[in-house]
């Protein structure tokens, strides 16, 4: 196991504007290729229909938070399979942790749970799924879940979910084992991650550089210090945007993207690496299997470090 994990974003899309779908073949086909590669993880969002980018085209996807995951779990059998990240507005959480248990079944025991609040936004909207109070929604869900996946049973009531004496049943291969990633910006995040999870995990929002990312760590360690959580236990995820086939300085729908030479992209994931960050997830710009065999070499040079 790599010190310093890398994981592939996997993403699923039709635009209204392009009539563009990714197929399932073409997932299928990126998947095996990154396994052969020797990457560690394959990511699957968890998206429904909306915008990326304020006044752009809306984009639909397929259903990335169960049957994507569980495809590419039969599908493959050495590499990491995760959701990045299954949104728990969508899902009953007793229902979501039944899922996470089949997928990690499904996967022999090679699921990872990235879990998030969820954003209320059209594909809420268009589903008739609730858009207020996100993050309480959130808070009570992680009281169901997070026993249902560590303790095997759950009892809660709370105003917008409950568990009543719910046991977790049956179970995969790894019971109370399976790795919870949880997506956190902000104080209070910060805080359900320090107590509850195993790997911490943010995002680029304005640029993919480890100078917006690598300041967010000391603000998860003093949380951690607040719980009594030891910073040392728990993974540091950054999520970014890396267009190999694009020269230094190529920007996007999410800003200044890792870009440049298999060495320069090298450096970059380095300093993310020197920062304190124990794993990258990265999404593809554009996601093709050409822009795929461009990491490899990437890999290699990590690996020879």
């Amino acid at each position: 196991m790599r010190s310093f994990e890398i994981g592939v974003v996997l993403g699923s899309w039709r635009s209204t504007t392009d009539g563009g779908t990714v197929r399932w073949a073409e997932i299928l086909d990126l998947a095996l290729r990154a396994e052969a590669l020797r990457f560690d993880t394959l990511w699957s969002p968890d998206e429904l229909l909306g915008r990326l980018v304020k006044g752009g085209p809306r984009y639909g996807f397929w259903d990335g938070g169960v049957a994507i995951p569980a495809a590419l779990a039969v599908a493959t059998s050495k590499i990491k399979i995760g959701t990045w990240v299954m949104s728990a507005l969508h899902r009953n959480p007793g229902i979501t942790a039944k899922a996470v248990e089949t997928m990690d079944e499904i996967s022999g025991g090679r699921f990872v749970l990235g879990l998030g609040a969820g954003h209320a936004g059209s594909g809420a909207h268009a589903h008739g799924l609730p858009e207020d109070h996100i993050y309480d929604r959130f808070e009570e869900a992680l009281q169901i879940i997070v026993p249902l996946l560590r303790g095997g049973r759950a009892d809660f009531e709370g105003t917008y979910h409950v568990a009543r004496d719910l046991e977790q049943l049956p179970v995969g291969p790894r019971p109370n084992g399976i790795p919870i990633m949880l997506a956190a910006h902000g104080a209070k995040g910060y805080r359900h991650a320090a107590r509850l999870a195993d790997i911490w995990s943010c995002y680029a929002q304005e640029r993919s550089h480890v100078s917006e990312l690598g300041p967010r760590i000391a603000d998860f360690e003093a949380a951690c210090t607040e719980v009594g959580r030891d910073p040392a236990t728990i993974g540091r995820s950054a999520g970014v945007i890396v267009a190999p086939l694009e020269p230094v300085g190529a920007t996007g729908a999410f800003g200044t993207m890792i870009s440049g030479s298999a060495e320069e992209i090298a450096d970059a994931f380095r300093s993310f690496r020197a920062a304190g960050f124990t794993q990258l997830e990265f999404m593809l710009h554009p996601q093709a299997a050409a822009a795929l065999e461009s990491m490899a070499p990437v890999l290699e040079l990590l690996d020879a470090d």
